[in-house]
């Protein structure tokens, strides 16, 4: 594993959720109005899920996993190695699935939902990053 570029990955995680955090506005319907706000919310919180699919499949690929036939799959197979556990195995995969609704428009964006998401979710992206730096620390 080259832990250079997990570790960079890491610190853009940390700029995706820093950004969100700091665009959060203090309601829903100011949420809702804000066209602009939106946009960078939804754009950061896809980079923050892509970024952790792209950590989980450098950690695979440098195991003896067998690689996901998904990207929801990633993180089945990270919580089965031990790398997270299977509650944030869950987590994530749900971001998957948002991600994807996000990135390919299958249906129109339900932004109660990603505002749920940014107010009370996004710890679990912070939890993702504490087991990623638990893992990397444990390799040394």
């Amino acid at each position: 594993m080259d832990r250079d570029v997990v570790t960079e990955k890491l610190e853009s995680l940390r700029r995706c959720i820093k950004r969100i955090e700091d665009k959060r506005p203090e309601s829903l319907e100011l949420f809702v109005d804000d066209l602009d706000i939106q946009d960078i919310i939804v754009l950061n919180l896809t980079r923050a899920i892509q970024t952790c699919v792209d950590i989980g499949a450098h950690l695979i690929a440098n195991s003896e996993a067998k690689p996901p036939a998904t990207m929801g799959e990633t993180f089945d197979i990270l919580a089965t190695v031990g790398v997270i556990d299977t509650a944030t195995a869950l987590k994530m995969k749900k971001a998957v699935g948002f991600r994807n609704l996000a990135v390919h428009g299958y249906g129109k964006i339900n932004f109660s939902i990603v505002y749920s998401i940014i107010t009370e979710q996004i710890e679990d992206f912070q939890q993702f990053a504490r087991f990623i730096t638990t893992a990397l620390n444990d390799k040394e």
